[in-house]
């Protein structure tokens, strides 16, 4: 059954660009992992009023994952010789220059270069301006198309990596399942024996059918305490889970890590009741597949 949505990973990187007549805008997306949906932005000043729409477009397409945004703009060499410098402002410039070099005498002057740069100095067509700002949503939405693609090729191929392990997990659970009976038997014929051989080594008192009886109340108590066919069980229904989420795709980087925890759970608690060394080894490999899930799911969305 193919899955109703791909899931997606955090890590992804998309960008575009388009001329228009102030210049090139380039907008850029990428992302790494994170608990939250965490958005920053460059952006030039220019193009400023342009981040809360941005901020509105990529919220409604990503749920988690560290997200940075940049637009730049390379201006045209001729939009450049066309910018007029406000005299005004560069007079205001000039006597804030002048009293800081009174004030601090070995503070460097203002470049020519450093006093354009500095903001509202070059008037700038203001058509063309927001013609320049006019582009970046409709290629915004073009470049979050690709971006997402990224993503969910990244969320594709980690999600085959879980269920490789899974699929592996399952494997060893149903090995055990199948060799659990005769561990055990094997189990208590090692007890008894021992507990045959203390008793009768120690001059017990008890009559042989008291022995006997005790033999195997011990024996009993101790099949009980072994018995992992219920972690075994509850391991099982993980990994349908698990399957069943990743078919569902969608957000399930939280879900996995859960699920990941409670896998870990079951296989500990395996390998404290573990009476043979295949359940010992079986603990370890189980817990080293279940951590690469959870490495894994922390890659998800």
């Amino acid at each position: 059954m193919p899955p109703t949505a791909t899931p997606q990973s955090m890590t992804g990187y998309a960008t575009g660009s388009q001329d228009t007549s102030l210049g090139r805008v380039t907008v850029e997306f990428k992302s790494v992992n994170s608990r939250f949906l965490d958005l920053s932005f460059r952006i030039p000043d220019d193009l400023r009023a342009v981040e809360g729409p941005l901020r509105e477009l990529l919220s409604a397409r990503v749920k988690r994952g560290k997200v940075d945004c940049r637009v730049s703009l390379l201006r045209a060499s001729e939009s450049a010789r066309l910018g007029e410098p406000d005299a005004a402002l560069l007079e205001e410039l000039a006597r804030a220059s002048h009293a800081v070099r009174q004030a601090l005498p070995d503070a460097q002057a203002f470049t020519v270069a450093e006093a354009l740069r500095w903001p509202g100095v070059l008037r700038e067509d203001s058509d063309a301006t927001e013609t320049a700002a006019g582009t970046v949503l409709p290629l915004a939405a073009q470049v979050i198309e690709e971006f997402q693609a990224a993503r969910s090729r990244e969320g594709v191929r980690t999600a085959d990596v879980v269920l490789a392990a899974i699929d592996r997990v399952q494997a060893i659970v149903d090995d055990l399942l199948g060799k659990l009976p005769q561990l055990l038997a094997a189990q208590q014929q090692r007890l008894e024996r021992r507990l045959s051989e203390a008793l009768a080594g120690a001059g017990s008192a008890l009559a042989p059918e008291e022995t006997g009886a005790r033999v195997r109340q011990e024996i009993t108590a101790h099949g009980l305490r072994a018995d992992v066919a219920e972690e075994l069980a509850r391991l099982g229904t993980h990994v349908t889970e698990v399957r069943r989420a990743l078919r569902a795709g969608g957000p399930v980087g939280k879900r996995l890590d859960f699920l990941a925890q409670e896998l870990n759970r079951e296989a500990n608690t395996l390998g404290s009741k573990a009476v043979a060394i295949e359940l010992t080894n079986a603990s370890i490999e189980l817990k080293l597949l279940i951590e690469q899930v959870r490495e894994q799911a922390q890659n998800l969305e």
